[in-house]
């Protein structure tokens, strides 16, 4: 589906359905660099079981027109703009990584708007190495494999995906690749400059859940315990042997997590 939101050409995955306005809606965002593809065998599944499904594309990410937002809060409120667009009043917000704290940062400045949230490979702060904001504002090459490499937990570098013929980190990689020139810079940027995300997290009154690998090198769940106190009382999922990028390395577990809260 495309729409206009705040005045750009916006892309948003339905599973070629339009917006019930009785049935429940979840809302995917995805993480720094990527796009909505990420997301598509999660949005297929709720939508066969009755959800409007808006897996989107960030500002100047896949087939979204105009230039990255530079901040959490200006995606927070572009992604409300989204809702209004859409006239979906109320959604519960799937986002993983970046996309997690834009989740956060809506539950918390709209609450009306939000009845659930999913954070998925998450932390707050979600600081950024000066080795990759250095790659990422250079769109140089060593940017995306270090992101790639740091992704996935030791064991999924060597392949093992549980869905035959699929290679987890290739396609990880192109699709940084194909960011725009500039997109993941700001993403990266937009993730260590935010410095609200506890004050956030305490300010949250609907559902949470919270996913995390086990093996997650890029926000290892020790650096979430903050966040998780602040939080109120979440739902938290670990997952073995994953790391980062859950949606690849573990689907069919973090989908039954997504189903428990959704």
């Amino acid at each position: 589906m495309k729409l206009q939101v705040a005045g750009q050409d916006t892309y948003c995955y339905t599973n070629g359905r339009a917006i019930d306005p009785d049935a429940d809606s979840l809302v995917f965002v995805h993480g720094a660099g990527m796009d909505h593809t990420v997301w598509t065998p999660f949005a297929r599944h709720f939508a066969r079981h009755g959800r409007n499904v808006v897996a989107v594309d960030l500002p100047g990410h896949g087939r979204s027109g105009g230039a990255p937002l530079g901040s959490i809060e200006a995606l927070s409120d572009w992604l409300v703009g989204l809702l209004d667009a859409l006239a979906i009043t109320r959604a519960a917000i799937v986002g993983h990584s970046l996309g997690s704290i834009v989740a956060l940062d809506t539950a918390a400045r709209y609450p009306r708007r939000v009845r659930a949230i999913a954070l998925v490979g998450t932390t707050a702060p979600m600081p950024v190495s000066q080795a990759i904001l250095d790659a990422a504002a250079a769109d140089a090459p060593a940017a995306f494999h270090m992101l790639t490499e740091f992704g996935f937990s030791r064991r999924h570098l060597y392949g093992g995906n549980s869905n035959p013929g699929i290679w987890m980190v290739g396609a990880s990689l192109r699709l940084l690749q194909r960011a725009a020139p500039g997109v993941l810079h700001a993403d990266m940027n937009a993730c260590n400059d935010y410095d609200s995300g506890l004050q956030r997290a305490a300010q949250v009154t609907c559902p949470v859940l919270v996913v995390a690998g086990d093996g997650d090198r890029l926000t290892p769940l020790r650096g979430a315990q903050p966040l998780l106190e602040a939080l109120p009382s979440p739902l938290v999922k670990v997952l073995r042997g994953s790391g980062h990028t859950l949606m690849a390395e573990a689907p069919n577990e973090l989908l039954a997590a997504l189903r428990e809260l959704l």
